[in-house]
């Protein structure tokens, strides 16, 4: 028989976390409205990680574009319309400028030291600057379009074995694959896509990595209930993750310190940041080898997966619509001179192209719900009084969908770009695929050089159709968890070359 002091012992903690739970929700009473949702666990039963941004939308269609969650012990708050989205990330932006901390993301970050998960300050402050300076520049960008030349022109080449074989191609893969060579060329100055073994190791790493970023712990919500967590083996299964991704970092810094490596062609992140490392007087950030892998793990998933997805989007997006599909590529075809490969200079005479990736950007942005920030101080927004440590997600796939900022939202349609001045760089916050404020994604110059060189030429070199017995209503687009939106089934179609 169990003791009445055993009994009180484990009963007294969850009296006290209901007395304080209900009572903070009662001296909040000007939070704003939201689903009702348990004792202690809040509204976590009702979140699926996997379509979080739809079930968000749902939400906000019942209570408004500014409603509140209760996740577990943490009060969060979603924003889905333009005009909030400007309050929080523009008139509020130095308040509601911290992440919340998440295991896994602080676990694969290295504790923050690195531009997305870490918290604002001094070393964000000066790590951003290292990045956007030294690696992100324009200039940097443009040194890099020999590589993105060379990958893209492999892939053409790829996709037209498939086209003369009568063979479908699965783009989710072969995006999956150009982009992270590209991430990785620039980044370590080495391809993995030749080398098996290693190939399925990186991209093994790479989709754990991804997934882990997703994963809900119940330390983060409820830490009283974290056992689950290790019950269920997340943490066991973190730590290897991490360890993993720890060894192949060390693996291409090693090699680059090595003494006999051969000079490079052209200078990669790994060799810029070396040597950094050895300038530590320039910065007040002393830079250690975390550092260097903490920022190479931003790139290596953020930049595959994002940018990945974002081209299946588009390409699912026209093939649903083939009047914009053969709009475009007349364009590319006619503008760009009937060349077999259309080169960056050439873009830029592409209006059409340029609204196209726009309304893919809006339609099938890459993260649907940007990074969560996290309330520093308390505030006010939209008249509610908004407590410090409070989430804050803004949920960019509702904002790119509001039908008072967007004429038939739902409808994929570039031409209503054609003569808008609204763009994504995070002024205009009816379009924020990359967010906005002090914290939008740096590495935008970077994405839409290679969405741009990428998308133009799949369309130049191929015309495209499903495989026989698949209507374009058929296209699967289910997401995977994680912040980019992988599709759970791949998109496979038929390349013909272009007559």
């Amino acid at each position: 028989m169990v003791s009445p002091l055993l009994l009180l012992c484990f009963t007294l903690p969850l009296i006290l976390l209901f007395f304080f739970q209900f009572r903070r929700t009662f001296k909040n009473p000007s939070l704003p409205p939201g689903p009702r949702g348990l004792p202690i666990i809040g509204n976590l039963h009702q979140l699926d990680n996997s379509i979080l941004y739809l079930q968000l939308w749902q939400f906000s269609k019942k209570y408004g574009p500014l409603f509140s969650l209760q996740l577990g012990l943490r009060q969060a708050i979603v924003v889905s319309s333009p005009e909030l989205a400007k309050e929080v990330l523009k008139d509020h932006d130095l308040v509601v400028r911290d992440r919340p901390k998440l295991i896994g993301q602080q676990k694969l970050s290295y504790n923050g030291l690195e531009i997305i998960f870490s918290p604002y300050g001094e070393f964000w402050r000066e790590i951003r600057k290292i990045c956007v300076v030294h690696l992100l520049s324009t200039r940097r960008v443009s040194g890099f379009s020999s590589i993105r030349k060379f990958e893209v022109k492999q892939t053409i080449e790829k996709i037209s074995r498939h086209a003369s074989s009568s063979k479908a191609t699965n783009l989710n893969e072969v995006m999956m694959s150009l982009t992270s060579t590209l991430i990785c060329r620039v980044a370590f100055g080495r391809r993995y896509e030749d080398e098996g073994t290693e190939r399925s190791r990186f991209h093994g790493l790479l989709n754990e990595c991804q997934a882990m970023w997703g994963t809900f712990f119940f330390s983060d919500y409820i830490p009283f209930l974290g056992w689950i967590d290790k019950f269920r083996g997340l943490h066991a299964r973190l730590e290897s993750t991490f360890k993993e991704l720890d060894k192949f970092y060390q693996e291409v810094i090693d090699e680059h310190m090595n003494p006999n490596r051969k000079t490079p062609e052209n200078e990669d992140i790994i060799d810029v940041l070396l040597q950094l490392k050895k300038k530590q007087r320039s910065f007040s950030v002393d830079l250690t080898n975390d550092h260097i892998k903490a920022v190479l793990m931003d790139m290596l998933v953020a930049g595959t997966d994002a940018t990945a997805a974002t081209i299946v989007g588009a390409m699912t997006a026209l093939l649903k619509n083939p009047r914009v599909m053969k709009k475009v590529q007349e364009e590319i075809r006619t503008l760009g001179g009937k060349k077999d490969f259309v080169d960056e200079d050439d873009i830029e005479k592409f209006c059409y192209l340029k609204a196209v990736i726009k309304e893919t950007l809006r339609l099938h942005l890459p993260a649907p719900l940007l990074a969560p920030r996290e309330t520093n101080e308390a505030c006010t927004i939209d008249g509610y009084e908004i407590p410090a440590k409070t989430i804050v997600y803004v949920n960019a796939w509702a904002i790119h969908r509001d039908p008072k900022a967007w004429k038939d939202p739902h409808e994929f349609i570039p031409e209503r770009f054609l003569d808008s001045t609204i763009d994504f760089g995070g002024q205009d916050f009816e379009l924020i695929p990359f967010g906005a404020g002090r914290r939008i994604c740096p590495g935008r110059p970077t994405a839409i050089a290679s969405l741009d060189l990428i998308l133009a030429n799949l369309l130049n070199s191929f015309d495209w159709e499903l495989p026989v017995g698949m209507n374009r209503e058929d296209i699967d687009t289910e997401v995977l968890p994680g912040l980019s939106q992988q599709r759970k089934n791949a998109l496979c179609v038929l390349a013909k070359l272009r007559v």
